[in-house]
């Protein structure tokens, strides 16, 4: 089933509007991996949310995800389990994520296949991923999909289309080089903060360049 919570809270918000005048309380935050290549933008988002203050992390991985981290990382299932806060199994269609009356601030499927894009578009949900991204999507929380395929055939972006229209929002790994990122880890760590702002979460030590901040001191 589950890890016991580490103890950062157990209240969650409803909505991101509720964490910015009730800061004491937890975002509540599912990060699922798939087997879509890119496990790095899954493990890294872990590891700032880790960092950051008042965030309950719950993670799900595919079993194609298992295969992917295997073939991309030297990190191990523990090692990548160690980093949330619960974790469950992508087949325990019981989980507590699978349902709506437990509250979540959203969920981030960092990377997202075009399979689980495919399921959550369909309303057929065959795992824990994709039953946890209907709830979410049911309940009118926020839905990022970190979507990882190239090129993308026409069913592809009619279901980025589709799933944008129900609320979910679609946000492809795609650097901006006006930062100039030198190592990978810097490009990957763009797409994971554009991917913490969409939950208003700043971990402590993160930086990340910002178009125009810097010409105002900030």
């Amino acid at each position: 089933m589950s890890r016991t919570a580490s103890g950062k809270g157990s209240e969650s918000c409803n909505t991101i509007g509720e964490l910015a005048v009730a800061s004491h309380r937890v975002l509540r935050i599912i990060v699922a991996i798939t087997g879509a290549s890119g496990t790095i933008y899954g493990v890294r988002l872990l590891q700032a949310l880790g960092a950051a203050a008042n965030v309950e992390t719950h993670l799900v991985v595919s079993a194609a995800g298992q295969l992917t981290r295997s073939l991309e990382t030297d990190l191990t299932r523990k090692e990548v389990e160690a980093l949330a806060d619960v974790v469950w199994r992508p087949t325990d269609m019981a989980a507590a994520i699978s349902s709506g009356s437990f509250r979540t601030t959203g969920m981030v499927i960092a990377p997202c296949s075009m399979r689980t894009l495919a399921e959550i578009v369909s309303g057929v949900t065959t795992s824990l991923v994709s039953r946890a991204a209907d709830v979410t999507l049911k309940e009118r929380r926020r839905l990022v999909l970190v979507t990882r395929e190239s090129p993308l055939s026409l069913v592809h972006l009619r279901n980025m289309t589709a799933v944008t229209q129900a609320g979910a929002i679609v946000a492809p790994p795609i650097p901006g080089f006006y930062t100039h990122p030198r190592t990978i880890e810097e490009i990957v760590d763009q797409t994971v903060g554009r991917c913490l702002d969409l939950f208003g979460v700043e971990p402590a030590g993160w930086r990340r360049p910002r178009w125009g901040e810097s010409q105002h001191g900030r």
